[in-house]
């Protein structure tokens, strides 16, 4: 796991592998950025000079690795692009800061120590630069690097480069205690980030339902935060049909967790629930080729919201956060559930399936009634819930529902603070009645146009009276299959988390929306 200090030490001085400096897109060419002072002088004032000469530019993303000059202790300077410079006097985006020092720690992987010499004229700046740096770090190593048996014996292979393993703020002032505060702040966010990405990256036949919640009540005793789970027997007693139904066709029976992190001095509770499909082969409405390679990925929403109960209870925030975790496997065997069946639910509903592989939100519906008999402040779901989502909204922005505007309002902006791009979608009143059953309450399908709205609509079927609700879809962002950019990996992204947090300490001072 990579390790964050906060550094005295200045930028000539620090003995490194490598020091990380900032440039920008200028008017007349690249612009060295602020924190990279005593880089430049060892360039003899010409830092600018040299990486446009090497054809670098400043754009987001660009990366520019140089020799360092005499004057320098480290051997190595990056230079990483933050795009565009700000107006005179203006500062750095937080997002900008984050992304870059991703790309530099990415880019800076099997080395053990790295000097961040970015523009820190904030608290927020040293904790974007540090929480980029830390979520570029990330590698998913546990499958790769074994004995290879061909070899002579005992022999390992070389596998993978081993993630960064420091990252040193330069000009961050250790001792002030809003950076200290802003250091601790992002190390507890992005290490449960990357604790959501290794869940996401498991395979399936390692992670399901019973291992899944295994991983959840271990957590619960080193963090402070209460587990209990719902066995097959038990979900079979309280009648958790959506939960039955879904994971009737698996070996690995379904499971319903439930994650408490409470403050003393809390006023408000907030309610989390995710969508766990730790693998989805559409059941009887089987996939079709070319769509199940991915599918370890549709626990994602309940991999987020554990991360985000136990990054709050790491951080004390004062507001109570429960986390409802839906996990089942869902496969086709004798024992499925078909196409045609009818499920009774948690709620007393019943729901004609007419897809099986429309599923998650069969299982977000039980967890979402039961997480609404605790009457919280208010419901998030996530989920990767609709490829209707991805074809609205692309790979890198999630959709938010919502059955009210102010809500749904706070929560696109409270994505948008964290550097996470989310768009607010609604839930028109007509797409409703496709969803109505000559057998049933309600079925799981309804018109194909508008499909991730109608998603939408089926859940709030299944929230409480008058209890805030909304439902973010992760389809697109949850899982990265191309090349890794800024702090984002290939494979889980830990999408949401940093939202879900941002949201339990707004609720924490007060402001829910």
């Amino acid at each position: 796991m990579t390790a964050l200090t906060l550094s005295t030490a200045g930028a000539a001085t620090l003995r490194a592998d490598a020091l990380v400096v900032g440039v920008a897109k200028g008017a007349k060419g690249p612009v060295v950025a602020p924190g990279a002072e005593a880089v430049d002088k060892a360039f003899d004032g010409k830092l600018a000079d040299v990486l446009e000469t090497l054809g670098a530019c400043g754009a987001e993303g660009e990366v520019t690795k140089l020799p360092a000059p005499s004057g320098l202790k480290a051997p190595v300077v990056l230079a990483v692009g933050l795009g565009r410079a700000p107006e005179r006097d203006g500062a750095y985006d937080a997002e900008a800061l984050r992304r870059a020092a991703g790309s530099a720690a990415r880019t800076l992987s099997g080395s053990k120590k790295a000097g961040f010499a970015l523009p820190t004229e904030s608290a927020e700046d040293a904790g974007a630069i540090a929480e980029g740096a830390l979520l570029g770090a990330y590698a998913f190593t546990a499958y790769q690097g074994g004995e290879d048996r061909i070899a002579p014996k005992g022999a390992k292979n070389k596998g993978p480069k081993q993630p960064l393993a420091e990252v040193a703020l330069l000009g961050a002032k250790p001792r002030d205690k809003a950076y200290k505060a802003a250091a601790e702040r992002a190390v507890a966010v992005a290490e449960e980030i990357n604790r959501a990405r290794d869940l996401i990256n498991t395979p399936p036949n390692d992670l399901y339902p019973e291992s899944f919640a295994a991983v959840a009540t271990a957590a619960g005793k080193e963090h402070g935060v209460k587990v209990q789970v719902l066995d097959e027997k038990a979900l079979v007693k309280g009648g958790f049909g959506g939960l039955l139904g879904v994971g009737q066709g698996s070996t690995h029976g379904p499971r319903l967790v439930r994650l408490a992190y409470t403050h003393p001095k809390a006023e408000k509770t907030l309610a989390l629930v995710g969508k766990g499909i730790t693998y989805d082969s559409g059941g009887i409405s089987l996939k079709p080729a070319g769509h199940n390679e991915t599918m370890k990925c549709d626990m994602s929403g309940a991999a987020a919201v554990f991360a985000t109960v136990v990054a709050a209870s790491r951080l004390g925030l004062r507001v109570n956060v429960t986390g409802w975790l839906a996990l089942a496997e869902n496969m086709p065997s004798g024992n499925a559930t078909r196409p045609g069946d009818v499920l009774r639910m948690y709620s007393g509903k019943t729901v004609e399936v007419l897809n099986t592989d429309a599923e998650g939100r069969l299982v977000l519906a039980d967890a979402l009634t039961r997480a609404s008999e605790e009457n919280p402040d208010a419901i998030v779901d996530v989920a990767t819930l609709t490829g209707a989502m991805v074809l609205a909204l692309g790979n890198r922005t999630f959709g938010v529902m919502s059955n009210d505007d102010a809500f749904r309002t706070s929560i696109h902006e409270t994505a948008e603070e964290v550097g996470e791009a989310s768009w607010p979608m609604p839930l028109p009143a007509d797409l409703r009645k496709g969803m109505d059953s000559p057998t049933a309450d309600i079925a799981n399908m309804g018109e194909r146009m508008g499909g991730g709205l109608v998603a939408g609509l089926f859940l709030k079927e299944f929230v409480g009276e008058g209890i805030a609700w909304a439902h973010l879809d992760i389809a697109g962002p949850a899982f990265h299959e191309g090349a890794p950019y800024g702090y984002t990996p290939k494979g889980g992204t830990g999408s949401s988390v940093r939202t879900l947090v941002r949201l339990a300490e707004r609720t924490a001072d007060g402001d829910l929306g």
